[in-house]
């Protein structure tokens, strides 16, 4: 059996799991229980709760809002391991003149976020907890390249950046946070696979587990070597990458009750706010076996 991984630049973990398929960190691991392993690459993130039930991977990574969304679309996931938190993976930026000094002063105003990735989990918070509605109270746009220019010039009033555009908006200077994602959610990296892998086969997804921890190790001990990749594949600078690899825990940990409440928190919130249909138990998305999601090991 050959077990794909589906793989995107969006998840850290996932993305350098693949670029270091010369070290065999997953082969190391499948090998010994009869399986080899194949990388299926993909650009949206978004896509990963279809591409599991379409059969086209067999294991994948995102942020927080995907699993949610895939969830209420009606695929049957479930989670297998959690990054630690990100505190310092993306902000909400506005420029330094701003009058937006917290977020109820977004009423009104257009932000530009990745929709449908955590950053509509972010955003969708912080205006919660400030009585505000992601639905009705601003106009969220997807970002595009010009996202950083169209805040810097005022055509739009906020802008969520995360990773070497974060390090890069922050080195050219002129803007400032006004929402820091640490202060309003944990923002994971989130790993989930079909509910059939994961309660027939769980030694799979304990060997993946291991996996991504020494795919880790080696990110968190080459933050340079991995930088140079990340770089020579995405755009960017190398020093901006390294600056936003750095911020990454790099450590994958088990799924617990306090991952499923944020989680369910966020589901709450996308359902009330009409950005999923119907409401979701996150709970439902854990492996029947063992009561849980296979713990890492």
């Amino acid at each position: 059996m050959t077990i794909t991984i589906g793989v995107h630049a969006s998840n850290p973990s996932l993305y350098h799991l693949y670029h270091l398929t010369r070290h065999g960190f997953a082969q190391r691991e499948l090998e010994p229980l009869g399986e080899s392993v194949a990388f299926h690459p993909y650009s949206n993130g978004v896509r990963t709760g279809e591409l599991l039930s379409r059969g086209v991977i067999d294991f994948g990574g995102t942020g927080s809002t995907p699993p949610v969304t895939a969830q209420a679309a009606g695929h049957d996931l479930v989670y297998t391991a959690v990054s630690a938190p990100r505190p310092e993976h993306g902000a909400l930026l506005v420029p330094e003149d701003s009058p937006l000094r917290t977020a109820a002063d977004l009423k009104g105003a257009t932000v530009h976020l990745a929709i449908g990735s955590w950053q509509t989990h972010l955003v969708a918070k912080a205006l919660d907890d400030a009585g505000l509605s992601y639905a009705d109270d601003i106009t969220a746009e997807r970002s595009t390249a010009d996202s950083e220019q169209l805040l810097r010039t005022g055509a739009v009033a906020a802008w969520v950046a995360q990773g070497p555009q974060l390090a890069a908006a922050r080195r050219t200077g002129g803007l400032r946070t006004l929402i820091r994602t640490g202060d309003v959610i944990a923002d994971r990296s989130v790993f989930f696979t079909r509910r059939a892998l994961a309660e027939e086969r769980p030694e799979i997804i304990e060997a993946l587990t291991r996996a991504l921890r020494r795919a880790d190790d080696w990110a968190a001990a080459h933050p340079r070597d991995a930088a140079r990749i990340a770089s020579a594949d995405l755009g960017g600078t190398v020093d901006d990458w390294e600056s936003a690899l750095t911020a990454l825990p790099w450590r994958i940990e088990a799924v617990g009750d306090a991952f499923l409440a944020e989680q369910q928190e966020a589901a709450d919130i996308f359902h009330r706010t009409g950005f999923i249909e119907r409401p979701v138990t996150v709970a439902d998305a854990v492996a029947r076996t063992a009561g849980r999601p296979a713990k890492a090991s």
